[in-house]
């Protein structure tokens, strides 16, 4: 099993993420359109989540329970990496910039909080970074 970690370009916060799928998916299945596609298919369907960046720091995944290609308005191929609805608020771990996507092996993915956790009110986002940093999830 592999998993991917995207930016989530536009979004301050989690809850800014589950508001725009609401609105955009309703209750079906959210996709995230890319214009690659996974060479690692098998890895990712095999229980991959995608994880999410906010402002420099992975606070969030949402299990990848499939890709579809789908053709853009230009006629271009891209991949749809369709994710379970349920977003799992995870650990903070810092991340730098990137474009696109990139694999996160297994081993290297933040742990989910405990249940409750994401009930309480969240640490400002430089708090969770910097607790990370020296090891204090």
């Amino acid at each position: 099993m592999i998993h991917i970690v995207k930016l989530c370009v536009g979004a301050e916060r989690v809850e800014d993420l589950l508001e725009w799928q609401a609105h955009t998916y309703g209750e079906g299945p959210a996709r995230h359109v890319t214009r690659m596609w996974p060479k690692r298919t098998e890895e990712v369907l095999d229980g991959g989540s995608l994880y999410w960046v906010f402002k420099g720091v992975i606070l969030a995944r949402q299990r990848i329970i499939g890709l579809e290609e789908v053709i853009g308005a230009d006629g271009i191929a891209r991949c749809a990496i369709v994710l379970d609805r349920e977003v799992v608020r995870t650990e903070a771990v810092p991340r730098r910039p990137f474009q696109g996507w990139r694999y996160l092996a297994a081993a290297d993915a933040p742990a989910d909080l405990r249940a409750g956790r994401d009930r309480e009110d969240p640490l400002p986002r430089e708090l969770q970074a910097a607790l990370s940093e020296i090891g204090l999830r």
